[in-house]
């Protein structure tokens, strides 16, 4: 009885959460990272070059971004039009900018972003105990196929088949599913595993990266009865995110990573921009945005990174 209620809540959740995972539409960008008409028609008219930067740059220039391109421009979509927000990738199998692109994954039909990346995650989870369930219910009966205890009917080939399709999708389920465990861990997505989120004047593969904790938190939310449901609960809007690089962070070494001992005793400023207030709260859980600032410009906080200071308006 016991492991006939296992099976069904084992099911019934890895169900819910692939149907999750396929019809959960990924978020796209808000309005505020559109370009208007006017400065449509104004990066139409000005050549490619300095001068089309330039009008990014004044569009750009009250949102919450810190990553460029690797030429140190701002990141724009020409087909969406818009300024991308960081983390945020064009996909050309859905044709639009996805928040928090993982990858477009063929077995669901759909991108893995922000707002289904966590019922993905549950899909495998649930995939694996779902499959390691029937692998293990199964053995003594594969057991008994190859010692010969079994009746010689047809049913003993559908108890092998069984067994070695539940056991291979283990295998390849157990990988996967600790592959994203870890990126979860790190902060990070597929996409910046293979290419590491460059900021203003340099790259950095853990710039998102806030700790363990916080890093899980992000993901499933602050609500622990809610992270083995496949119901949103991840923090944020998906158009900006808390760095290391903005903010000391407790659980983060005292210099991060990538930065030189002697850098220390430079004056740079924190973004003139605050992180939204939804994700805010992750990068301190004591001191809000504000205080954390004016501690730095007293010298009390460390170092902040000259990769996130926006660039000035003139």
């Amino acid at each position: 009885v016991v492991c006939l209620v296992a099976y069904h809540i084992f099911f019934m959740l890895f169900v819910w959460s692939y149907w999750k995972t396929i019809f959960t539409l990924p978020m796209n960008p808000s309005k505020e990272f559109h370009l208007s008409y006017s400065d449509k028609e104004s990066l139409e008219r000005e050549p490619r070059g300095e001068s089309q930067q330039e009008v990014l740059r004044r569009a750009a220039k009250d949102l919450p971004i810190y990553t460029r391109t690797m030429s140190g421009a701002i990141r724009y979509c020409d087909r969406c039009h818009l300024v991308k927000p960081d983390r945020c990738h064009h996909c050309s199998v859905c044709d639009k900018c996805i928040l928090k692109m993982d990858h477009h994954c063929p077995w669901v039909n759909n991108c893995v972003g922000f707002s289904n990346y966590k019922f993905f995650l549950l899909f495998l989870a649930y995939s694996l105990l779902y499959c390691l369930f029937i692998a293990a219910t199964d053995l003594q009966y594969f057991i008994k196929f190859w010692t010969n205890g079994l009746p010689d009917t047809q049913a003993k080939f559908h108890i092998m088949f069984l067994f070695f399709a539940a056991a291979m999708f283990s295998v390849s389920l157990s990988s996967l599913f600790g592959y994203h465990c870890w990126l979860v861990s790190k902060n990070k997505s597929t996409l910046e595993v293979f290419r590491a989120p460059i900021f203003r004047h340099r790259t950095d593969k853990n710039g998102f990266s806030l700790g363990f904790s916080k890093n899980l938190r992000q993901v499933f939310g602050d609500e622990k009865k809610y992270w083995l449901l496949p119901v949103f609960s991840s923090l944020g809007d998906g158009c900006s995110f808390p760095t290391c690089l903005v903010n000391q962070d407790p659980e983060q070494a005292s210099t991060p990573g990538g930065l030189n001992s002697s850098s220390k005793n430079e004056n740079h400023l924190f973004p003139a921009k605050p992180l939204r207030d939804s994700q805010s709260h992750l990068l301190t859980d004591t001191t809000s945005w504000s205080e954390a600032t004016a501690k730095a410009e007293k010298g009390k906080v460390g170092m902040s990174n000259p990769a996130l200071t926006m660039e000035n308006e003139t």
